[in-house]
């Protein structure tokens, strides 16, 4: 695989995940609430955008960006988990854990709630349907899905680095910061809520469109 395609996928990638959007948001949110839950709900949206990448390369999205109802429900979904989240979060602001050693109980659920966050966002998968084929080689001796995987796999490294230094910095920072860290968790709640509205909101315009 051309080693100039995946040094530009690298740097195009690095400022998407640099970005703050609801992976940041949830992050954050679970820092605040503890810091060993990080780890699960990190982990969780890293096995969600590979699972992402796989469906990609596989063709699947592909398929469902062509279907208006697969859309329509993916997005739904997504957009109604979204809000959820936020709402649950501005119910129950993430309040710094004093305890730090111990292991958060729900780590199942946390990392779950990673999982969703990615695969229900059907803005992770239009944009690896835009972005990924564009650095990829067609005569290359690899596969075009496999190296579709490879620059999947950059990807989520990416988000490994950016998320977890959110998350724990989160952590580290703000349950110093009591007042500062419901503010932040107010914000992140707000952020998913939007999000999701977003979604709903850009899905009745391309179908009136």
């Amino acid at each position: 695989m051309d080693i100039g395609l995946m040094v530009a996928f690298w740097g195009v990638s690095m400022l998407f995940v640099l970005t703050p959007g609801v992976d940041w948001a949830y992050a954050i949110a679970t820092g605040l609430r503890h810091r060993a839950g990080v780890m699960p709900a990190v982990s969780g949206m890293l096995v969600g955008h590979l699972a992402a990448t796989i469906i990609v390369a596989a063709g699947v999205a592909a398929l469902l960006a062509t279907s208006e109802v697969a859309m329509t429900i993916l997005t739904s979904v997504g957009a109604a988990y979204l809000m959820w989240l936020g709402i649950s979060a501005l119910r129950n602001p993430p309040a710094p854990d004093v305890d730090a050693q111990s292991a958060p109980s729900g780590q199942a659920r946390l990392l779950a709630k990673g999982i969703g966050i990615s695969l229900l966002n059907p803005k992770v998968f239009l944009l690896f349907l835009a972005l990924l084929p564009q650095f990829t080689d067609a005569d290359a001796s690899w596969p075009v899905g496999m190296q579709i995987v490879m620059l999947g796999i950059l990807h989520v490294l990416n988000c490994a680095i950016v998320y977890f230094a959110v998350g724990y910095g989160a952590a580290v920072v703000l349950t110093r910061l009591p007042r500062a860290a419901k503010i932040v968790g107010a914000a992140s709640g707000i952020v998913m809520i939007c999000l999701g509205l977003a979604l709903i909101i850009e899905r009745i315009i391309a179908m009136t469109a």
